[in-house]
């Protein structure tokens, strides 16, 4: 397993992401990737799935000290008192006194930046959440919060796969010491098809999607917690560290990047960056 590393903690560079997952299936995936080595678990309050997660930990007999739990808090419940009242509620649900990454699941500018770091700070001081972070934030809203706010967050989760760059986003989090989590990282299995992800599989005996999830991880700073469903899937996304891609594969699979590659972007979304080109 890679990981990436902060002063306080070593993170699981891969993780299992739940969108989408529900009921039994949900508790069945989680237990099944803890039970085959995982030890990076990702959900949400808006997937509706937490007490089917936290059911799939318990089950799977994995101390929980060993894994690293990451929830979010969606974008409605971020003010001063509901942050704090909707974290409680997640870690109810999940059956647990803590989780260790806290994230803002989507940018609200209704509401101060101020108040819900404010808001998310004091869950961290209480030791409900061990690391807090944002997801689908940018630049801009990044630096307000970092450099303007002085938050301690550790991260930005954001859609991230070989269709679109997310250099600006990358460049600012290594800068101020912090990694990138990408979700959708298969782009939805647009990834299984592609003539040169599928070219550069075949050298290594590795399906597309297991060189794309090479090709994040060997990134700095960055983790990647692709959703899957079925043992198979679970086993074959973790199968990607007994094999190193060339530089001269990075580049390619980096130059698959182009302008309408972004998948999701829901009414909501702030305006998004650019990369250069």
């Amino acid at each position: 397993m890679d990981y990436i590393t902060l002063p306080s903690r070593k993170i699981p560079a891969l993780g299992l992401g739940t969108w989408k997952l529900a009921g039994t299936a949900a508790t069945e995936a989680v237990k099944t990737a803890l039970e085959v080595g995982y030890r990076h678990i990702d959900t949400a309050q808006m997937y509706d799935n937490e007490t089917e997660v936290g059911a799939g930990i318990k089950a799977s007999g994995i101390n929980r000290a060993d894994i690293f739990l990451t929830t979010k808090v969606w974008m409605d419940r971020v003010g001063a008192g509901t942050l704090q009242k909707s974290a409680e509620e997640s870690l109810k649900r999940l059956d647990t006194g803590y989780v260790d990454l806290l994230l803002i699941h989507w940018p609200n500018e209704e509401i101060p930046f101020r108040e819900q770091i404010a808001a998310l700070t004091e869950v961290k001081k209480s030791g409900k959440a061990k690391l807090i972070g944002v997801s689908n934030f940018t630049v801009r809203q990044l630096k307000t919060v970092v450099e303007e706010l002085g938050a301690d967050i550790v991260c930005n989760q954001v859609e991230y796969h070989p269709y679109l760059s997310q250099q600006p986003v990358l460049d600012y989090l290594r800068a101020h010491n912090m990694f990138l989590t990408a979700y959708c990282p298969l782009a939805r299995g647009n990834i299984s098809t592609d003539k040169t992800v599928t070219e550069i599989a075949m050298k290594y005996g590795k399906s597309a999607g297991q060189v794309t999830l090479r090709w994040l991880l060997q990134q700095p700073s960055v983790c990647a917690i692709p959703k899957a469903g079925s043992k198979k899937h679970i086993l074959e996304n973790i199968e990607i560290f007994d094999f190193t891609l060339t530089d001269e594969e990075m580049k390619k699979i980096s130059a698959l990047a182009k302008a309408d590659g972004r998948i999701v972007s829901p009414a909501w979304a702030p305006q998004w960056d650019r990369a250069a080109a």
